[in-house]
C-alpha cells in the first residue's frame, strides 16, 4: 500500500520495549534504526508525491529497507 508505514514498532509491535531498550543502549542499532528511519521516510515521500522515479529505484529502496529490517531483527532475536 503507498504510504504505509513500515517503522520498527508497526513491524515488530510485540518487541517495543526490547526496540526502545536497545535504542539507547546499543549505538550500532541506533545507527542502523536511523538509516531504516530514513529509507522507510523517503519510500514514504517518493510513493505519497508521485515524485517521477523510475520503478526500479522505488524497488531498490524498498529492497534495501528489507536487508536494514532483517539486521535490526537480528539483532533484536534473543
Amino acid at each position: 500500500m503507498l504510504g504505509e508505514t513500515h517503522d520498527l514498532f508497526h513491524e515488530f509491535p510485540e518487541l517495543e520495549g526490547q526496540i526502545e531498550t536497545l535504542r539507547e543502549s546499543n549505538t550500532a542499532f541506533a545507527e542502523l534504526m536511523d538509516q531504516y528511519d530514513d529509507l522507510d521516510a523517503r519510500v514514504r515521500k517518493l510513493e505519497e508525491l508521485g515524485t517521477p522515479v523510475a520503478d526500479e529505484t522505488i524497488e531498490d529502496l524498498k529492497k534495501e529497507r528489507l536487508l536494514l529490517k532483517d539486521k535490526l531483527y537480528e539483532l533484536l532475536r534473543p
